[in-house]
């Protein structure tokens, strides 16, 4: 059964941005960065990127989850909040705006949960920040308990751990440790918590239905965030019983998800879902604290109750258990002008919003910089024959790869693929500065990301980005096979690292992978470069094919059985190869 949803909004649209004008409101010591609607960046009054001496901390995600994120900037906590649309991930150029904002000398810690879209843009807007100059790294977390683990890349969810987890980096940037240092205590932080959430009923998008699709009587258990279904529905019991089924799920000793045994501190969160009274939150914390000292042998150092990351007006609770070491201790304890963590704030209402930064290299670059030269030298026309060859190669293949597709995809990869492949020859032809082949890179990935869409035109940018970030540490006008091979393994780290792809799982990388361990061979060998690329191509062809005998662990194919991926090897793959045999 479904119903109009009530809510007291205007245009379900205009939601994120309304909502971030009330709050810049309402804390005097939070602005946002005038770029509505595309970019949604709340940020702290008091800092100035290129002034700014400390380790800047950024997360962010999509909204509905309110307090989180913007509720958490300020001193001691958040630099900055990247926030997209409600339930969806913020886009690249959302978050590079906030990145430039704020990040100074220091650099840059990102903090993203555990999902695809989190983890590619974030991904992408830190290999584009790090090409540009600035120091980035970046935590996952990912501290769902309540699924089974995982046999793909998917991995375990981020939930209201996360906010813990933004209190221990804000305070160690706080206290002016440098950005490794920062990611190190943020990292660890990440790997002592784990949260499983509880609901009585999903939530409402603005402008959509209501469903109940639990039905009367029904609770349902693990379920994340955003509505994705969890672990079961179950018969709603008292929260009695609630609470250790939670507590036992996350502390059980058989998927060990938290390295918490009997005589361990911790610190205990409980997080109201958006639609669930304090005085019920209360009740779950009341009843928790003793079930942990009396039931499971713990210390509990600390607990937090409310509402810290929610979803939207979602009937229910989270529950997070910590880990605590003294220093996870100190710096939760540590001050903080966070408005939700929650403090007061003080001081004057700056203005409520500034401009959005720009890209240093548009300040320092000319428009002639990123333009066909006149004249190509013998490195651009080379260059040139080859990105055509390639382009050409793909586009001709469309047919074939959207039939692969077919059989284990959605059937657009051929379809997809062309499209960014056409994008590159006519962008080449005015704007692709082929005597330099880093920038000439670097295009490449902004072509086919702005027509592509989906997740490949990201990671094809983020491995043209890698690729570009790599081949700008030489100063030297031409580029050798070693500079290239130095390049392809970059791109190809990066791919693997924001997208969690593994040779043998089925993806593009399958054919990548062997392609460069017979490049780098060949020319330790002292093989001819020519021969040494050529010998290349064809083990990204060979190892393209092989993909037909992998069970696939990432993208859509993870949900097809080995029979069906047997008929046809990963197009993705494929496309790939086509571009290493002509490039």
């Amino acid at each position: 059964m479904a119903f109009q949803g009530k809510k007291l909004i205007n245009d379900p649209n205009d939601v994120v941005t309304e909502f971030i004008e009330g709050l810049v409101e309402t804390y005097p010591g939070l602005q946002y960065l005038d770029g509505f609607p595309q970019v949604k960046v709340v940020l702290r009054a008091d800092v100035s990127g290129s002034k700014y001496d400390k380790v800047a901390v950024i997360s962010g995600g999509g909204s509905g989850h309110e307090p989180a994120h913007a509720g958490f900037v300020g001193e001691g906590m958040l630099t900055a909040a990247i926030c997209g649309d409600v339930f969806a991930s913020p886009p690249v150029d959302s978050i590079l705006s906030g990145i430039r904002a704020v990040t100074g000398p220091m650099g840059c810690l990102l903090i993203v949960k555990n999902y695809t879209g989190d983890r590619l843009n974030f991904g992408l807007a830190a290999e584009q920040a790090k090409s540009e100059g600035y120091k980035i790294e970046m935590v996952i977390v990912g501290d769902d308990c309540a699924l089974p683990p995982s046999q793909g890349i998917a991995g375990r969810r981020g939930l209201a751990g996360t906010i813990l987890v933004h209190k221990v980096a804000g305070a160690a940037a706080a206290a002016g440790l440098s950005l490794s240092d920062v990611a190190a205590e943020a990292k660890h932080a990440s790997e002592m918590v784990g949260t499983m959430g509880v609901a009585l009923s999903v939530c409402t998008l603005p402008g959509q239905v209501t469903s109940d699709r639990f039905g009367p009587g029904k609770m349902e258990l693990g379920l994340g965030i955003h509505g994705e279904p969890g672990a079961e529905v179950t018969d709603l019991q008292p929260v009695d019983v609630v609470v250790s089924h939670v507590l036992k799920q996350i502390l059980s000793t058989e998927t060990h998800y938290v390295p918490i045994t009997r005589g361990s501190r911790v610190v205990l969160m409980v997080n109201g879902l958006g639609g669930t009274p304090v005085m019920e939150l209360m009740i779950a914390a009341g009843k928790a604290v003793p079930k942990l000292q009396l039931e499971h042998g713990l210390a509990v150092a600390r607990v937090y109750t409310g509402s810290f990351m929610t979803s939207l007006d979602m009937a229910g609770f989270s529950i997070s258990i910590m880990k605590a070491d003294q220093t996870i201790l100190q710096r939760l304890d540590a001050p903080t002008k966070a408005p939700c963590w929650p403090v007061g704030v003080d001081g004057d209402h700056p203005p409520a919003k500034i401009p959005v930064p720009v890209p240093p290299s548009r300040l320092t670059r000319s428009d002639e910089a990123l333009s066909r030269p006149q004249e190509l030298s013998q490195q651009g026309y080379i260059l040139e024959a080859a990105i055509e060859a390639a382009a050409n190669e793909v586009i001709s293949l469309r047919d074939s790869l959207n039939g692969w597709d077919s059989k284990v995809g959605d059937g657009d990869c051929g379809s997809t693929m062309f499209r960014g492949a056409t994008a590159i020859l006519e962008d080449m032809k005015k704007y692709y500065p082929l005597n330099d082949a880093a920038e000439t890179v670097n295009e490449i990935g902004s072509s086919m990301t702005k027509v592509m869409g989906g997740t490949s035109g990201i990671i094809y940018d983020i491995f043209c980005k890698a690729a570009y970030a790599k081949l700008k540490e030489s100063t030297s006008p031409v580029v050798t096979a070693k500079q290239w091979v130095d390049a392809l393994e970059a791109s190809i780290a990066a791919v693997s690292k924001y997208g969690g792809a593994r040779a043998g799982y089925r993806t593009l990388l399958d054919a990548l992978i062997p392609a460069l361990e017979v490049l780098r061979e060949r020319l330790d060998a002292g093989d001819d470069p020519v021969v040494a690329f050529v010998l290349s191509s064809e083990a990204a062809l060979s190892g393209a094919e092989s993909t037909k005998h992998m069970q696939a662990q990432a993208g859509r194919s993870s949900y097809i059985s080995g029979e069906i991926l047997a008929s046809a090897p990963d197009p993705g793959a494929m496309a790939a190869a086509a571009c290493c045999a002509y490039s």
